[in-house]
């Protein structure tokens, strides 16, 4: 079953990839969300330093990563291996230099950084002050963002990349109504696509909220290439599947095409690069 899945996977996001290159079109977009689960000791087999080269390993096959979950010592793992992309991250602790991270990944050989616009905010009342936690969240948390211009065709990107509590219902659903506003009002028409481990299923009142809003049109990815497809999960807790909640998502806006989206379940040599799986689409540029 393992390999079946395995060749389906690559077979999907292969052939998306070749249908949307024609001699006036830009090649899809191959963009991700992946939290790669904190460097944490006491996960023995599972720990950091033995899953290091299988999450580089995963994130070299895309074009654009949001990653949750990312420690000051994980962000200078990623940059010595991975030197073929652009990192924009910022910790969620008022102190930039300890805590968890969501950074934005970019292969530099296609995407350039617009350096006017791109930061940090805090899904909080006071969202612009560092540290910040409200409602009922047991821990402060971020969404980091940025516009990326695409060299194959000049045009602009917004990647919004979350990591929403996993405890706080009332601050999950403050979260997605607070990322909304900052979406809409973006410096830029350029199209939006929101990643993140969301720590909510797709029907959850954060995510429908999201969903529902209309200044910003968002979609579900994974739901839009399997509209009739029985729900997945994207977290295996290190167990020998990944369950029934998806609660990682790609959520692309108008103007993007989805072309495939999957959850890449792959394990080699049967070990889960991280306790969450990867989820990858391929997305077109609208007309």
């Amino acid at each position: 079953m393992m390999v079946r899945l395995e060749v389906c996977f690559v077979v999907a996001l292969v052939v998306a990839a070749a249908c949307s290159v024609g001699p006036h079109v830009a090649p899809a977009v191959e963009i991700g969300t992946f939290n790669i689960r904190y460097d944490n000791p006491g996960d023995g087999d599972n720990a950091w330093p033995r899953r290091r080269a299988m999450v580089a390993d995963v994130l070299r096959e895309g074009d654009l990563w949001g990653l949750q979950e990312v420690l000051p010592q994980q962000v200078a793992a990623l940059r010595e291996d991975l030197p073929e992309f652009g990192m924009v991250v910022r910790s969620r602790d008022r102190d930039p230099h300890k805590g968890e991270a969501c950074p934005i990944l970019f292969r530099t050989a296609r995407w350039s950084l617009d350096e006017l616009d791109h930061g940090t905010f805090w899904l909080a009342e006071t969202p612009d002050t560092a540290g910040s936690q409200s409602w009922d969240a047991a821990l402060p948390r971020i969404a980091t963002y940025a516009r990326l211009i695409d060299a194959s065709n000049g045009r602009g990107l917004y990647v919004f990349n979350v990591h929403l509590d996993h405890r706080g219902p009332r601050a999950r659903l403050e979260s997605c109504k607070l990322l909304a506003r900052r979406i809409a009002a973006r410096q830029q028409p350029d199209p939006v696509v929101v990643l993140g481990d969301f720590n909510a299923g797709p029907t959850s009142p954060p995510l429908r909220a999201l969903l529902a809003d209309a200044t910003i049109g968002v979609v579900d990815a994974w739901r839009s290439a399997h509209p009739h497809a029985e729900e997945r999960g994207t977290f295996s807790g290190w167990g020998e599947s990944l369950g029934e909640r998806r609660i990682d998502h790609v959520l692309p806006g108008p103007g993007l095409v989805v072309a495939a989206c999957e959850i890449d379940e792959r394990r080699p040599n049967g070990r889960w690069p991280s306790d969450h799986a990867p989820v990858r689409a391929m997305l077109r540029f609208g007309e």
